[in-house]
């Protein structure tokens, strides 16, 4: 018999009693021309008869209450046996915990919601919060000139755009909510100009406010949320003006500056 062919694997079936008759003797006389293997596999079966006499008694004993639920149909009391304690490893600190949690974001939710409505499909809604979407992909990641005018010359920038789009426009101050203006630029909207003014905040996320006066025939004067990709929008509308405020930060820090857009511009 070749020896090579008695594996390790070979040697622990033979200690769990796994082999066939025939394998059982081909690893015996594998053993006895093996000393120091026969003696490893003498230890191995000596550990498993101790580990056997250790736990057999174990196994003489009758199944524990909990236990027995498990194994037949469950009754109410049953359950509730099995509930009881699982319930009372809950101390009542995480249980308060989780409740306020719950209370907070719940409460939470729904104010935004209250306020704004969820964010719409921009291919259902007007060309604005879509065009202001775009826009902003385009022109806020640029790093050499995504102004046309910068801050430094704000006055320029006003006369500008306020004679481009024929009324007066003037960019909101934001400085409050950490966003400093960077500039602006003047864009191609449906049927004229449209202004595009951008702000920065000190991370370098930047957020931009689009400015249209296309808005004339449109009564809709709703404050509305939308998403474009990554890009949130809240935009309304306010006589012929469309405003639509965009940037990749979440939906209620962008409502904040919404908000202190709205209130900075002049409702006439």
């Amino acid at each position: 018999m070749n020896q090579l062919q008695i594996t390790e694997a070979d040697l622990q079936a033979y200690v769990d009693g796994a082999l066939t008759d025939a394998r059982r003797g081909e690893v015996e006389d594998y053993l006895a021309a093996q000393p120091d293997e026969a003696e490893r596999v003498r230890a191995y079966l000596t550990q498993k008869q101790a580990l056997r006499s250790l736990f057999n008694p174990v196994l003489d004993e009758p199944l524990p209450e909990n236990l027995s639920v498990l194994a037949s149909p469950p009754s109410a009391t049953a359950v509730d046996r099995l509930r009881k304690p699982l319930l009372a490893r809950w101390s009542l600190q995480r249980i308060a915990a989780s409740l306020l949690i719950a209370l907070v974001s719940g409460l939470a939710g729904w104010l935004v919601h209250d306020r704004y409505p969820p964010a719409e499909s921009l291919a259902r809604t007007s060309p604005l919060p879509r065009r202001a979407a775009v826009a902003h992909a385009v022109f806020s990641p640029d790093v050499r000139r995504p102004v046309e005018v910068s801050a430094e010359h704000e006055d320029q920038l006003v006369a500008w755009l306020s004679k481009r789009l024929g009324t007066p426009v003037r960019p909101p101050k934001l400085g409050a909510l950490g966003y400093e203006l960077i500039g602006g630029r003047l864009l191609p909207g449906n049927v004229g100009p449209v202004a595009q003014f951008m702000y920065q905040d000190a991370s370098g996320q930047r957020l931009t406010l689009y400015v249209s006066t296309e808005n004339a025939a449109n009564q809709d004067t709703a404050f509305r949320f939308a998403q474009e990709g990554p890009v949130n929008v809240f935009y309304w509308i306010d006589g012929k003006f469309g405003y639509a405020l965009s940037a990749g930060i979440d939906k209620s820090k962008l409502a904040l500056v919404a908000t202190a857009v709205y209130d900075q511009i002049d409702h006439k």
